[in-house]
């Protein structure tokens, strides 16, 4: 018999308040004061012998009558406790890596989230026999038997609004989960929301270019070069490369947008001071820019580029990785003894992935169809994931246009200030952070909990 089910079965025997006290932190480390609110750290058992780590924190307001959201970062192979921990969690990791501070924009301010480590061999993820090749269809369907499992642990939620979110390849996780708990009338789906999320790779990489030109990175000269080799009655392939004379142009472009010492997450902030080892970029740049994910025509030129990048210290995981692999943290989380050293992203992972969408347009339709509520929000100075193209997907979509493109605005010290722009579709709002770039609540935490508030609460942005 199925382990969820079983889980499911039995805890139907009991009161309806049956979340697990074995999984839940009576005490955390780091803190000036303890929380008020409950939350949870275990594993949520799949498919026999996979075994992915969930952090589980109540909401501050009411738990039984907030929506739940089930939160995933992207890789494919990292870590949805960088969200927690650095992005919009209760507290975030000072950069002692043993010091919690209380975030004054955290998201379960107003909702239960849900912190899973997914696939199995992420963070505290792991499987009994060690075997970590995976791909976007059992990523899905493992996700959704967790998040089966979450709910027979945690039953007292299964009645609440419930809403699937994500970041970077997140934008393949979030909307291939979505369609499947879409088939489930057990769980309570209101809508979904990416953040930074990959969404087409024709459409992100040809529009890096045009970021990079608009940005000042590419020069008026290169960018003719392209519009003459690479571009035929206005569509550019910058990426899927038809032309071979476009080759070598399109190859000195995109070298030019990833150089050596560049923020590729965040284009005006410059790159942590860390060796090379203790860097989240040298794990986490895999997400869009490692050699493998290519058209064979342009993969040596990635190579050739990657090469010259592996090295490149922008973003520092240090903290994290020196709080998360005490040993005392380990064990107030109930981490299993067979759960590797706690790395932000698994080069094992992502080497072993299989990228089997290419673009997530027919999720999309299929959960508009089903009129879900779509929120997909970009930091305008992510180069990884970046906005452009994620609006030329948007408007792919064909949907009918509510509200055209105008800024949209949040309070910062009782000042009404720009957050952004924002474009209203029906059921799909696609909008912009200025100054943040791909780890937007971390770079501007107040204008994206005012938007993740109003979307949550369903108020016009």
């Amino acid at each position: 018999m199925d382990l969820a089910l079983i889980c499911c079965l039995l805890l139907w025997s009991f009161p309806a308040d049956a979340a697990p006290a074995e999984d839940k932190i009576t005490f955390l480390p780091g803190l000036p004061k303890q929380p008020s609110f409950n939350q949870y750290s275990g594993y949520l058992n799949i498919s026999g012998d996979k075994h992915l780590h969930y952090w589980f924190v109540e909401s501050q307001q009411d738990p039984s009558s907030s929506p739940v959201v089930l939160w995933l970062n992207g890789g494919p192979g990292c870590s949805s406790l960088d969200g927690l921990l650095s992005e919009h969690g209760p507290f975030l990791l000072q950069s002692d890596g043993k010091t919690l501070k209380y975030n004054l924009f955290s998201w379960n301010k107003i909702t239960n989230v849900i912190y899973l480590e997914s696939p199995a061999g992420v963070g505290f993820s792991y499987s009994e026999d060690k075997y970590y090749a995976t791909n976007d269809t059992e990523v899905t369907n493992n996700n959704y038997l967790a998040l089966k499992e979450f709910f027979c642990l945690f039953p007292e939620f299964s009645n609440n609004d419930f809403y699937i979110m994500g970041e970077s390849y997140g934008g393949v996780y979030v909307p291939t989960l979505a369609v499947k708990v879409s088939l489930d009338d057990s769980i309570n789906l209101k809508g979904i929301a990416v953040g930074n999320g990959l969404t087409s790779y024709t459409m992100n990489y040809n529009s890096l270019l045009y970021f990079s030109y608009y940005h000042g990175i590419i020069d008026s000269q290169l960018w003719s070069e392209l519009q003459s080799l690479c571009c035929s009655k206005g569509k550019c392939a910058f990426w899927d490369v038809k032309k071979s004379v476009c080759e070598l142009v399109a190859k000195k472009a995109f070298q030019l947008a990833m150089p050596n010492g560049l923020n590729i997450y965040n284009l005006y902030q410059p790159c942590a001071k860390e060796m090379a080892g203790e860097i989240r970029e040298e794990k986490d740049h895999t997400i869009v820019y490692r050699p493998g994910i290519f058209p064979p025509k342009l993969e040596p030129h990635f190579r050739e580029t990657f090469t010259l990048l592996s090295g490149m210290p922008c973003i520092s995981s240090t903290a994290l990785a020196t709080f998360l692999n005490r040993p005392e943290i380990r064990t107030v989380l109930h981490i299993a003894s067979q759960a590797s050293t706690w790395e932000v992203c698994s080069d094992e992972i992502f080497a072993q992935y299989g990228r089997e969408i290419e673009s997530v347009e027919d999720q999309y339709l299929e959960l508009l169809k089903k009129k879900y509520r779509i929120l997909l929000y970009y930091g305008d100075v992510d180069m990884a994931c970046n906005f452009l193209g994620a609006n030329w997907f948007v408007h792919s979509l064909n949907q009918p246009l509510q509200v055209q493109n105008r800024p949209w605005y949040y309070y910062e010290n009782e000042q009404k200030q720009i957050g952004g722009f924002v474009e209203v579709f029906t059921n799909l709002t696609f909008l912009t952070i200025k100054g943040a770039g791909h780890m937007a609540p971390t770079d501007k935490p107040n204008p994206v909990f005012t938007m993740f508030s109003r979307f949550i609460h369903n108020e016009p942005i």
